[in-house]
Protein backbone atom coordinates (compact mmCIF):
# COMPACT_ATOMS: atom_id res chain seq x y z
CA UNK A 1 0.00 0.00 0.00
CA UNK A 2 1.48 3.13 -1.36
CA UNK A 3 0.82 6.34 1.66
CA UNK A 4 0.13 9.82 0.36
CA UNK A 5 3.16 11.43 0.71
CA UNK A 6 5.23 8.69 -1.32
CA UNK A 7 2.49 8.94 -4.22
CA UNK A 8 2.56 12.46 -3.83
CA UNK A 9 6.76 12.00 -4.27
CA UNK A 10 5.92 10.14 -7.81
CA UNK A 11 3.70 12.78 -9.23
CA UNK A 12 4.94 16.03 -8.23
CA UNK A 13 8.60 16.85 -9.35
CA UNK A 14 10.41 17.82 -6.16
CA UNK A 15 11.87 21.22 -7.20
CA UNK A 16 11.82 23.41 -9.51
CA UNK A 17 15.12 23.78 -12.04
CA UNK A 18 17.23 26.60 -11.11
CA UNK A 19 18.31 28.38 -14.36
CA UNK A 20 21.17 31.02 -14.27
CA UNK A 21 22.29 32.27 -18.22
CA UNK A 22 26.07 32.17 -18.04
CA UNK A 23 27.28 33.65 -21.73
CA UNK A 24 25.17 34.78 -24.59
CA UNK A 25 27.31 35.15 -27.54
CA UNK A 26 26.61 37.39 -30.04
CA UNK A 27 27.60 38.19 -33.61
CA UNK A 28 26.45 41.63 -35.46
CA UNK A 29 28.11 43.10 -38.86
CA UNK A 30 28.10 46.57 -40.08
CA UNK A 31 28.04 45.51 -43.63
CA UNK A 32 31.63 47.76 -44.11
CA UNK A 33 35.19 47.22 -43.65
CA UNK A 34 37.07 47.88 -40.02
CA UNK A 35 40.68 50.25 -40.07
CA UNK A 36 41.77 48.21 -37.02
CA UNK A 37 45.37 50.34 -36.42
CA UNK A 38 42.89 53.42 -36.51
CA UNK A 39 40.91 52.14 -33.75
CA UNK A 40 43.38 50.66 -31.58
CA UNK A 41 44.99 54.69 -32.37
CA UNK A 42 42.04 56.09 -30.93
CA UNK A 43 41.41 53.62 -28.25
CA UNK A 44 44.73 52.55 -26.57
CA UNK A 45 42.60 49.91 -24.16
CA UNK A 46 41.84 48.20 -27.37
CA UNK A 47 44.21 45.13 -27.35
CA UNK A 48 45.11 43.96 -30.73
CA UNK A 49 48.23 41.68 -31.49
CA UNK A 50 47.57 40.54 -35.06
CA UNK A 51 50.72 38.24 -35.03
CA UNK A 52 48.50 36.47 -32.81
CA UNK A 53 44.71 37.19 -33.58
CA UNK A 54 43.10 38.98 -36.32
CA UNK A 55 40.49 40.24 -34.30
CA UNK A 56 40.81 43.20 -31.76
CA UNK A 57 39.12 42.94 -28.41
CA UNK A 58 36.90 45.79 -27.32
CA UNK A 59 36.00 45.61 -23.27
CA UNK A 60 33.65 47.02 -22.42
CA UNK A 61 32.88 47.61 -17.89
CA UNK A 62 29.33 48.42 -18.17
CA UNK A 63 27.85 46.26 -19.13
CA UNK A 64 30.97 43.62 -18.95
CA UNK A 65 31.55 42.18 -21.85
CA UNK A 66 34.27 41.88 -24.43
CA UNK A 67 33.84 42.24 -28.44
CA UNK A 68 36.24 41.12 -31.30
CA UNK A 69 36.22 43.69 -33.96
CA UNK A 70 37.18 42.12 -36.84
CA UNK A 71 38.40 43.93 -40.43
CA UNK A 72 35.22 42.98 -42.51
CA UNK A 73 33.44 44.52 -40.32
CA UNK A 74 31.76 41.62 -38.37
CA UNK A 75 32.13 41.63 -34.62
CA UNK A 76 31.42 38.87 -31.80
CA UNK A 77 30.51 39.58 -28.55
CA UNK A 78 30.90 37.55 -25.45
CA UNK A 79 30.18 37.40 -21.70
CA UNK A 80 26.56 39.26 -21.28
CA UNK A 81 24.19 37.53 -18.92
CA UNK A 82 21.03 37.88 -21.68
CA UNK A 83 20.11 39.15 -25.43
CA UNK A 84 19.33 42.53 -24.20
CA UNK A 85 22.53 42.52 -22.46
CA UNK A 86 24.54 41.74 -25.58
CA UNK A 87 22.50 43.64 -28.20
CA UNK A 88 23.19 46.88 -25.71
CA UNK A 89 26.66 45.76 -25.38
CA UNK A 90 27.15 45.73 -29.30
CA UNK A 91 25.11 48.63 -30.02
CA UNK A 92 27.21 50.97 -26.87
CA UNK A 93 30.53 49.58 -28.65
CA UNK A 94 29.43 51.44 -32.25
CA UNK A 95 28.37 54.48 -30.40
CA UNK A 96 31.95 54.49 -29.05
CA UNK A 97 33.63 54.49 -32.27
CA UNK A 98 31.64 56.80 -33.66
CA UNK A 99 32.31 59.03 -31.09
CA UNK A 100 35.85 58.31 -31.64
CA UNK A 101 35.32 59.15 -35.20
CA UNK A 102 35.30 55.53 -36.51
CA UNK A 103 33.11 56.10 -39.71
CA UNK A 104 30.34 53.61 -39.46
CA UNK A 105 27.44 54.16 -41.81
CA UNK A 106 25.73 51.56 -40.84
CA UNK A 107 23.44 49.75 -37.72
CA UNK A 108 24.63 46.41 -36.54
CA UNK A 109 22.51 43.38 -37.81
CA UNK A 110 22.95 41.68 -34.72
CA UNK A 111 22.33 37.61 -34.05
CA UNK A 112 22.19 35.35 -31.35
CA UNK A 113 24.80 32.66 -31.84
CA UNK A 114 24.96 30.56 -28.31
CA UNK A 115 23.51 30.72 -24.86
CA UNK A 116 25.20 28.96 -22.46
CA UNK A 117 23.53 28.33 -18.91
CA UNK A 118 24.40 26.06 -15.40
CA UNK A 119 20.78 24.73 -14.37
CA UNK A 120 20.49 22.79 -10.84
CA UNK A 121 17.47 20.43 -10.99
CA UNK A 122 17.81 20.14 -6.91
CA UNK A 123 18.03 16.32 -6.96
CA UNK A 124 20.78 13.75 -8.18
CA UNK A 125 20.71 11.36 -11.35
CA UNK A 126 21.61 8.10 -12.26
CA UNK A 127 23.58 8.56 -15.14
CA UNK A 128 24.39 4.86 -16.05
CA UNK A 129 20.37 4.45 -16.31
CA UNK A 130 19.80 7.77 -17.85
CA UNK A 131 22.27 6.80 -20.50
CA UNK A 132 20.30 3.93 -21.02
CA UNK A 133 16.90 5.61 -21.11
CA UNK A 134 17.40 8.87 -23.05
CA UNK A 135 17.38 8.83 -26.76
CA UNK A 136 20.68 10.74 -28.40
CA UNK A 137 21.89 10.32 -25.22
CA UNK A 138 26.03 10.03 -25.08
CA UNK A 139 28.08 8.71 -21.36
CA UNK A 140 31.77 7.52 -21.75
CA UNK A 141 32.53 8.01 -17.54
CA UNK A 142 35.98 7.61 -18.41
CA UNK A 143 36.13 10.27 -20.77
CA UNK A 144 33.94 12.88 -19.37
CA UNK A 145 32.30 12.44 -16.18
CA UNK A 146 28.76 13.99 -17.05
CA UNK A 147 26.55 12.53 -19.45
CA UNK A 148 25.91 14.65 -23.12
CA UNK A 149 22.05 14.55 -24.50
CA UNK A 150 21.36 16.11 -27.51
CA UNK A 151 18.16 17.88 -27.41
CA UNK A 152 16.13 18.38 -31.15
CA UNK A 153 13.41 20.76 -30.63
CA UNK A 154 14.56 22.90 -29.12
CA UNK A 155 18.10 22.11 -30.78
CA UNK A 156 20.22 21.83 -27.78
CA UNK A 157 22.95 20.10 -25.81
CA UNK A 158 22.82 19.60 -22.33
CA UNK A 159 25.68 18.03 -19.81
CA UNK A 160 24.17 16.25 -17.10
CA UNK A 161 26.24 15.53 -14.39
CA UNK A 162 24.89 12.94 -11.06
CA UNK A 163 25.01 15.96 -9.19
CA UNK A 164 21.98 17.00 -10.60
CA UNK A 165 23.87 19.70 -12.10
CA UNK A 166 23.53 20.94 -15.91
CA UNK A 167 25.13 23.15 -18.51
CA UNK A 168 23.00 23.81 -21.82
CA UNK A 169 24.58 25.38 -24.65
CA UNK A 170 23.41 25.76 -28.18
CA UNK A 171 19.93 27.63 -27.57
CA UNK A 172 19.11 31.13 -29.99
CA UNK A 173 16.67 32.50 -27.60
CA UNK A 174 16.60 32.30 -23.51
CA UNK A 175 13.37 30.79 -24.38
CA UNK A 176 14.90 28.02 -26.06
CA UNK A 177 17.18 27.33 -22.90
CA UNK A 178 14.14 27.24 -19.95
CA UNK A 179 12.03 25.04 -22.64
CA UNK A 180 15.13 22.56 -23.26
CA UNK A 181 15.78 22.24 -19.43
CA UNK A 182 11.89 22.43 -18.50
CA UNK A 183 11.75 19.54 -21.10
CA UNK A 184 14.53 17.64 -20.25
CA UNK A 185 13.53 17.87 -16.41
CA UNK A 186 9.81 16.53 -17.16
CA UNK A 187 11.39 13.51 -19.01
CA UNK A 188 14.08 12.82 -16.01
CA UNK A 189 11.22 12.89 -13.82
CA UNK A 190 8.64 10.46 -16.16
CA UNK A 191 11.53 7.97 -16.78
CA UNK A 192 12.30 8.17 -12.57
CA UNK A 193 15.44 8.94 -12.93
CA UNK A 194 15.77 11.80 -10.86
CA UNK A 195 16.78 10.98 -6.69
CA UNK A 196 15.75 13.45 -4.21
CA UNK A 197 17.34 13.26 -0.61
Amino acid sequence: MINSIALERMIMPQSKPLISIVNVVATASIGQSLDLKDVTEKFPDVEWTPKLFPGAIFRLESPKTSTLLFRSGKMVCTGSRSEEIANKAIKKVIQKLRKGKINIKNEATITIQNIVSSINLGGRISLEQASRTLPRSMYEPEQFPGLIFRMVNPKTVILIFASGKLVCTGGKTEKDVYRSVHNLHSLLEEKNLMIYD
